[in-house]
């Protein structure tokens, strides 16, 4: 007897992998063939935006469908920190689990808390030893197979948690290669330092370029990895009924890229292969990762409204409504469509890396235009730890001066302005502001404005104006309050009298005291 099709998902998430380092992005120097392979057998797309370019927060957006600022998945979920995914927000292993989908995660996890993302095979481990994750990829499978005694099993939604090509966070500029650790099926890589390639956001360095041969040794091993669940998957007859999608959770784990929403960051790579998709296709459409979850649930038959939004929830649910669209209608679509049918822009919001890394941003990013609202810009934008601790910065900040990171200067990396606005067509590195020029005044207010909207839409706490949180503030609205339109509190000009006040205080949607805002 035939085994029924069942619409499984594999989601093969990397750590700090950046687009450029791959082939199928246009890498020369590179060697990810089973990557290419995956590309070349599904959709591979352009312009996949995360969010947010931290790991925890990344992937919460992943899995829930929502931005940090909505999920609660602040920062990184460290023990030190804290920061986790608010308890009623429903996730992916929530909503699968629902639907009879076996679940299960293999290797880093990296959200928390265990009651919201409660998948039911949680093999959580730190390990680079890919043949390992393989492994028990393919035990998981075979116990879906099995899955309640009978011929049919039951479909899966499996989560592989890469951890290359991260560093490795004990050493400065080591990324976990170590000759034959891994055995005969994960080979090292041979690697010579001139033939890295050096994006044009880094500073080519001796340095530099010794942390590239590792990290492409990291990204090597990732790729060997890939293929070994490929070939488990189709070992088990499982291929035809699978959905695989690839991505990262951030940019590599280099200074002026991880941490920052500059397009090194958050722009990153997405295959999907769907079995009754066309091979090959390259996809130009823009996409958040938000719109990850209502695809899995798209697939899955679970999808309410995939066109739109997806307000699939778990009973008595009380998390917010996901604005993210499923990507199989125009999985296969090798054009731009029009912004009638698919948005031509995604949103982004970060708030925290680690505990100390305090510096929340939220931007618009349009396909020529990108716009940064940094709500707290008189601080120094911060390093993680392992980016200021990497040999790569300390061969930049050796430098004679003007100390360069790609070609930003390490002064404007460091000291930012509350607003910055670039033509990407004509500035792709993010580097010419234009949002002090009289001629681009116009197109300032409107991205200002799109970004308010959307604070707004999904009840922003860091939604400032004066300086202070609009969302927290509405509760006082209905006494009388206003607030100065202005973004930043003016210490040498404080008085609200003469002065434009707030459109944003609503006492009709006092949120905030009623409970919403959990």
């Amino acid at each position: 007897m035939a085994r029924p099709k069942h619409k499984n998902i594999l989601l093969l998430i990397a750590d700090d992998l950046g687009r450029e380092f791959l082939s199928a992005y246009g890498c020369h120097s590179i060697q990810t063939p089973n990557l290419d392979k995956l590309a070349a057998s599904g959709t591979k797309f352009t312009h996949a935006f995360a969010s947010t370019a931290s790991c925890s927060g990344s992937r919460s957006t992943l899995y829930t469908g929502l931005h940090t600022h909505e999920n609660g998945q602040y920062g990184l979920n460290w023990f030190k920190t804290h920061f986790q995914t608010f308890q009623h927000i429903d996730s992916a292993p929530k909503l699968f689990n629902q639907a009879g989908y076996l679940t299960g995660i293999i290797g880093k996890v990296h959200v928390g808390p265990a009651e919201v993302y409660d998948w039911s095979v949680r093999e959580e481990s730190g390990t680079r030893d890919v043949a390992w994750v393989a492994d028990r990829c393919e035990a998981f499978f075979e116990q879906a197979k099995k899955a309640d005694g009978g011929e049919e099993g039951r479909p899966f939604f499996l989560t592989v948690g890469y951890v290359d090509p991260h560093r490795d966070i004990k050493t400065r500029g080591k990324f976990g290669n170590v000759e034959a650790q891994y055995g005969s099926r994960v080979p090292l890589l041979e690697v010579k330092a001139e033939d890295v390639e050096v994006p044009r956001w880094l500073t080519d360095l001796p340095e530099t370029r010794a942390e590239l041969v590792e990290y492409y040794q990291a990204i090597n091993r990732l790729d060997t990895g890939i293929g070994l669940v490929c070939e488990a998957l189709e070992r088990q007859g499982l291929l035809d009924s699978t959905l695989i999608v690839f991505t990262s959770d951030n940019g590599p784990p280099f200074i002026n890229s991880k941490t920052t929403l500059y397009d090194a960051g958050i722009h990153l790579p997405l295959l999907i292969r769907q079995p009754s998709g066309i091979p090959g296709t390259v996809n130009p459409n823009m996409l958040s990762f938000i719109d990850l979850l209502p695809t899995f649930l798209d697939w899955a038959g679970l999808a309410s409204d995939p066109t739109t939004t997806t307000t699939t929830r778990t009973a008595n649910s009380q998390s917010p409504p996901r604005l993210g669209r499923s990507l199989l209608p125009i999985l296969s679509t090798p054009d731009v469509l029009p912004e009638a049918q698919w948005p031509h822009s995604i949103f982004g919001s970060h708030t925290f890396h680690e505990m100390q890394n305090y510096w929340p941003t939220r931007i618009l990013r349009t396909r020529r235009h990108k716009y940064h609202r940094n709500l707290a810009w008189r601080l120094d934008f911060p390093f993680a730890a392992d980016l200021y601790a990497s040999e790569a910065f300390e061969g930049m900040r050796n430098q004679p001066p003007p100390v360069m990171v790609g070609r930003r200067t390490l002064r404007d990396y460091l000291f930012r302005p509350p607003e910055e606005l670039y033509d990407l067509e004509a500035d792709p590195d993010e580097v010419r502001n234009l949002a002090g020029d009289a001629e681009h005044q116009g197109l300032l207010l409107e991205c200002r404005e799109r970004v308010t909207e959307w604070q707004k839409a999904t009840r922003d706490l860091w939604l400032y104006r004066d300086g202070q949180s609009v969302t927290v503030l509405t509760r006082y609205a209905k006494d009388g309050l206003q607030v100065p339109e202005r973004l930043d509190f003016d210490v040498d000009n404080p008085g609200t009298k003469g002065v434009v006040m707030t459109k944003h205080l609503d006492p009709r949607d006092d949120g905030y005291s009623k409970g919403i805002m959990k």
